[in-house]
């Protein structure tokens, strides 16, 4: 089987999308050679009526029912679910304590009906806990068999690298995976962004990774909530600067000479580049898959890379 460098987001499985079309978007999805899903112990925990568990339950019905759970690279979440039934922030999330990581551990195996996850996350920073005791916690893990690899997500650069050090000095596995936003277009420097937890890919971080062989960087929010292409989804603010009218500029052209969409375009250039990334591409529909697998035929030469680098 030919495996694919997109990663399936499944926010939406199990709330605004029903099990008939979530089942329709993973069997595509496996079919065109999709393996790797992402989801979390807390999505959509900020939807009105939503627990948290209905993104992990979603996959694990259609992985009971399509009895394929060994060619799938499951990854998951900790740290971020609310302890406090109905709070829609992230003032009372779980933490990454010990406990907490064992009972997060355990749900999520519950919930997605399988003995071992493929990646398990840290979904935000606790920096309340040692790093000592998240780490080991971890390290429990997988050395149970519950957890293969694991992940930091929303992470400074120096954590990362802090993390990794202390786990190499407690001869525990490190982390080998980080989950940040990221995407074509770059924000103004120093802006907040609106949505809690959320991080950005600085630069930093990138020249780290460039040096860090074994670390994967997944990318999420790709497409900025369908912003390059929906006109009833505008571009936020933070991106409001002249490199942005640049950038979309250019997008557009190559996007014309190819024949591709601008969000083909986007997956093509994160997946294409100097930094060993995997794009999460959250998906509602058929059609927004299809056009996301789109991009796996999409070429970047040298030429397109230099445009698109040209005016950020």
């Amino acid at each position: 089987m030919t495996h694919i460098p997109l990663a399936l987001g499944t926010i939406p499985f199990g709330t605004a999308v029903d099990d008939e079309t979530t089942f329709a978007i993973l069997d595509r999805f496996a079919e065109a050679g999709g393996t790797m899903l992402d989801t979390a112990n807390n999505y959509p925990f900020w939807i009105e009526g939503a627990t948290g568990d209905e993104s992990e339950l979603a996959v694990g019905r259609w992985l009971a029912a399509r009895g394929n759970r060994d060619r799938m690279v499951l990854s998951t979440k900790c740290g971020a679910r609310p302890t406090v039934p109905g709070d829609r922030t992230l003032d009372f999330a779980e933490g990454l304590s010990a406990k907490a990581i064992a009972a997060a551990a355990e749900g999520s195996l519950r919930r997605l009906g399988t003995d071992h996850v493929d990646v398990y996350w840290a979904h935000v920073e606790d920096r309340s806990v040692p790093l000592e005791e998240t780490l080991g916690a971890f390290g429990e893990l997988v050395r149970a068999g519950a957890v293969r690899e694991i992940g930091a997500s929303n992470v400074p650069a120096w954590r990362l690298e802090r993390a990794r050090t202390l786990s190499r000095a407690m001869d525990l596995p490190p982390y080998t995976h980080v989950q940040l936003r990221h995407t074509y277009l770059r924000p103004r420097p120093g802006t907040r962004l609106p949505e809690g937890g959320h991080v950005l890919v600085q630069d930093d971080m990138l020249d780290y990774l460039r040096s860090e062989p074994d670390l994967t960087l997944w990318a999420y929010n790709t497409l900025m909530f369908g912003a390059y292409t929906r006109e009833d989804r505008p571009i936020q603010d933070i991106y409001d600067h002249p490199g942005t009218t640049r950038g979309l500029a250019v997008l557009r052209e190559i996007a014309g000479e190819l024949g591709a969409s601008v969000n083909q375009v986007v997956l093509a250039w994160l997946i294409g580049g100097d930094v060993r990334t995997v794009p999460i591409v959250g998906v509602s529909s058929l059609a927004q898959l299809e056009e996301a697998l789109g991009a796996l035929d999409l070429t970047l030469d040298a030429g397109h890379r230099d445009r698109l680098e040209s005016v950020r």
